[in-house]
């Protein structure tokens, strides 16, 4: 596999790692301008509109670009985003600072998948997708409780600057071993009309409203672990590990259902998110609750990631790279709303466990629309997950045939 790849998946170690070390390091930003935990949920929703805002919008504008120079150009501006975070001098220009390190986020993915799979031997650009996406998870078994444990000892603001320098080493990485190769594949008007597909709207809802359910609890897992299981907060990125590891065998054995029934295995994992969520919310006061808890809606949330991209882009059809960017924002719609939820439901004064309720009530919707759009998909629009198309006559015969023999 080219070493450049390992330079894309550094990049990928960095972004991981920032847009989850602010849910460990809540409390301590929370104390440092005086504000609630509830208003400091502002600087999980400001990274997520970043995204969202960036990821289409940069997508569009870069497309005529050398994906190499995109590249460097939008881990430019995410170092650039942490400086500024780190620096903040109140809390407002904090939140600002959270919203312009998102910014290229959802851009940054999706070039970074086009550069992979386009400087990838042949037969193997999956792996080398795959190998991109490393660095995400191994984020959130290294990264973010090492950021977190950083964060604690020598103040949030450390954190951030270490993770801008890991910025300014993917620079460096990609400029030395990233080769400038040619990978644009059609017209911008092409990639836009994936969104005259409908199952491309559904699939959006689905992320949007389905995956706001971890970012409910997510967000507030700090003060859930401290404040209602009773860790110290040192423990708090040792737990933090948990959801590491969970989401990286969730993300191994999603990658693997994604090619055999995505719909079945969204239908599961929603069902199994409000289980967890449902026995986190009665007793998260249990420590080894809270903490397999952590573990399993990890688990259960990056077991559908592989799925639900690999539903969107068969619904995309031949706009895959624009709607893999709409994808990202989906997810982190997603994460704003979990923030603003989970937020609200502790100011109104039901207490953090709460937020495992919201997100039991938002996983059940996410189940509800995911039922919505297959009962579309079934009744003869595109069918997305080829399981539930119904084979041609002909196709029948042989495959009775094949199965007789």
């Amino acid at each position: 596999m080219p070493i450049a790849i390992l330079a894309l998946a550094v990049g990928a170690f960095g972004i991981g790692t920032t847009e989850f070390v602010a849910m460990g390091l809540l409390p301590q930003m929370a104390a440092t301008f005086d504000v609630s935990i509830a208003q400091a949920g502002r600087l999980i929703s400001a990274y997520a509109v970043g995204v969202v805002v960036g990821a289409p919008t940069l997508t569009a504008l870069t497309h005529p670009i050398s994906r190499k120079k995109v590249l460097v150009g939008l881990m430019g501006l995410f170092v650039l985003g942490h400086a500024a975070t780190a620096l903040a001098p109140t809390f407002d220009a904090l939140v600002g600072a959270r919203f312009l390190s998102g910014l290229g986020h959802g851009a940054f993915f999706g070039a970074c998948a086009v550069v992979a799979r386009k400087i990838a031997p042949p037969g193997k650009q999956g792996q080398a997708l795959a190998l991109v996406f490393t660095g995400l998870t191994v984020a959130n078994v290294v990264g973010v409780p090492l950021g977190t444990w950083t964060g604690q000892q020598l103040g949030w603001r450390a954190t951030f600057a270490l993770v801008g320098v890991i910025g300014v080493v993917t620079i460096g990485a990609i400029l030395a071993l990233v080769p400038d190769v040619e990978t644009r594949t059609g017209t911008l008007r092409s990639e836009f009309a994936a969104f005259r597909r409908r199952q491309v709207w559904w699939t959006l809802a689905i992320t949007t409203v389905g995956f706001a359910s971890m970012f409910t609890v997510l967000s507030y897992v700090s003060p859930l672990l401290t404040d209602v299981a009773g860790f110290s907060e040192g423990s708090v990125s040792w737990v933090l590990v948990l959801f590491g590891v969970g989401a990286t065998l969730g993300n191994v054995l999603g990658g693997r259902l994604a090619d055999w029934r995505p719909y079945r295995t969204l239908a599961v994992g929603f069902l199994a998110q409000m289980a967890v969520f449902a026995v986190l919310f009665l007793f998260a006061g249990n420590r080894v609750v809270a903490a397999v808890g952590v573990f399993l809606f990890a688990f259960t949330a990056f077991v559908m990631s592989a799925p639900i991209q690999t539903r969107g882009i068969l619904a995309a059809g031949g706009g895959a790279g624009m709607a893999s960017a709409a994808m990202q924002a989906a997810f982190n719609t997603g994460n704003a709303m979990g923030a603003f939820l989970g937020g609200a439901a502790i100011d109104a004064g039901f207490g953090v466990a709460s937020t495992a309720l919201v997100a039991l009530v938002l996983a059940l919707l996410g189940l509800l629309i995911l039922g919505e759009a297959t009962r579309v998909d079934k009744n003869g629009r595109a069918p997305i997950d080829p399981a539930l198309a119904p084979l041609p006559a002909q196709r029948r015969r042989r495959v009775r045939g094949s199965v007789e023999a």
